[in-house]
């Protein structure tokens, strides 16, 4: 038994690629308010923001542990979209 969109790949890839991007879009838009209270509390730093984050018990968007790179990431996308960091 075939899985998935068998007639168009390519089609299927590009709205399986569209719904990633929203679905990382509305991730970060949901974090965004709580880096930024991390941010006046004093943790300006990538460092203090990831730790912050952990601290609250608040899950990366894969479900880990928030690292450097995760937050960095995360308003690298803020910014792109909506020039927002």
């Amino acid at each position: 038994m075939a899985l998935g969109n068998q007639s168009n790949p390519a089609e299927a890839a590009a709205l399986g690629r569209a719904a990633q991007l929203s679905e990382a879009d509305r991730f970060a838009a949901n974090i965004l308010p709580i880096i930024k209270v991390i941010q006046e509390s004093g943790a300006t730093t990538l460092t203090g923001i990831a730790a912050a984050l952990n601290a609250r018990g608040i899950r990366s968007p894969r479900g880990g542990q928030w690292h450097v790179s995760t937050v960095q990431n995360l308003l690298a996308r803020a910014e792109r979209r909506h020039g927002l960091s």
